[in-house]
């Protein structure tokens, strides 16, 4: 297939994925376990909501360039369990977060050192699920010795960890992945392998680690190709996210799935285990998520502020109402 033809393909899929009847699934609940809610705007909590998200778990990562001091990750994790959460909640949706050095600025020794010493400040606070995202980028020793801190320290909180695979050598990545939480001791149960394709799914699953997808426009995994795994996998430790960021990405992709799922013939049950149930189940483990948390409606008061910041702007008036707030 040519360059064109490949393209064109790619561009009808996504086309078929934004145009995908969410009204199949109304009613249903939804876990994002994977969404980089900073970088995304208050609309796209509007629309998360109204599709039926009720959850999600914005892990800590990169801002597209390169921190230069150790003051910048304090301020960005402390973003994390304060003004994201509340922002979150402004809109009716529960905000977790995992903390974590990534693997990326993990090359930069001199302040990876210093966020290591900071790390243990962050991790016992509410909300915070999890070590993560964490693992592999350019599969250096950086990487690598920081993986396993990172690894040690999940073991001592008893936190679940949510490693981050690499892009490229992406099943050798995998694999070492797994291998080095093994040899630092973890169960395989307590993590959570990310950015799955069909070349890693069914190692990760023969070994007892949990399997999630992140569902993006044109690569990584597209929400056919996900229908597809499920069917031939099936629905235990397996999850799907958005890992909507400040690139191309979609905040809507796991009901969007969902209706895909549902559409295709997938049943009720595993369609709710995968984008809902098991990103609990998995996260539970941290001892912070209570399912009882959205099995009602979450109260909104956008009158409400945060270190005297509001969600409004100048002549905006307050909902309470989380009906009132959905755009339709």
């Amino acid at each position: 297939m040519c360059c064109n033809e490949n393209i064109k393909e790619r561009i009808a899929g996504s086309v078929q994925q934004s145009s995908l009847d969410l009204s199949e699934i109304s009613g249903m609940k939804f876990f994002d376990p994977h969404v980089h809610m900073t970088s995304r705007t208050t609309d796209d909590y509007q629309a998360m909501a109204d599709a039926g998200v009720v959850a999600l778990i914005e892990p800590a990562f990169w801002l597209g360039q390169p921190r230069t001091g150790v003051d910048s990750f304090t301020d960005y994790y402390s973003s994390l369990i304060g003004w994201e959460r509340f922002r979150s909640s402004q809109f009716g949706i529960k905000h977790y977060c995992t903390i974590g050095l990534n693997s990326r600025e993990a090359n930069n020794e001199k302040l990876a050192e210093q966020v290591m010493e900071i790390l243990p400040h962050f991790i016992f606070k509410e909300g915070v699920v999890g070590i993560g995202e964490i693992g592999f980028d350019d599969q250096t020793p950086a990487e690598e010795k920081y993986f396993r801190l990172q690894l040690e320290l999940a073991k001592e909180a008893g936190l679940p960890v949510q490693i981050h695979t690499p892009h490229r050598d992406k099943k050798n990545g995998t694999t070492r992945s797994m291998d080095i939480a093994l040899e630092q001791g973890l169960d395989p149960y307590s993590i959570i392998i990310d950015h799955n394709n069909e070349e890693t799914v069914k190692e990760v699953l023969d070994r007892g680690f949990w399997a999630a997808f992140t569902i993006y426009p044109f690569t990584k995994m597209g929400n056919e190709r996900m229908v597809e795994i499920v069917k031939q996998y099936g629905s235990e430790r397996i999850m799907i996210n958005s890992a909507a960021d400040w690139g191309i990405s979609d905040p809507l992709a796991v009901p969007k799935s969902a209706a895909l799922m549902k559409r295709s013939g997938i049943s009720l049950a595993d369609i709710e285990l995968v984008t809902y149930r098991n990103a609990i189940t998995a996260f539970a483990q941290s001892g912070q998520i209570d399912e009882k948390d959205f099995e009602q409606l979450q109260p909104v008061d956008q009158a409400q502020k945060f270190a005297s910041n509001s969600i409004l702007r100048g002549g905006q008036q307050p909902r309470i109402d989380k009906n009132s707030i959905i755009i339709s």
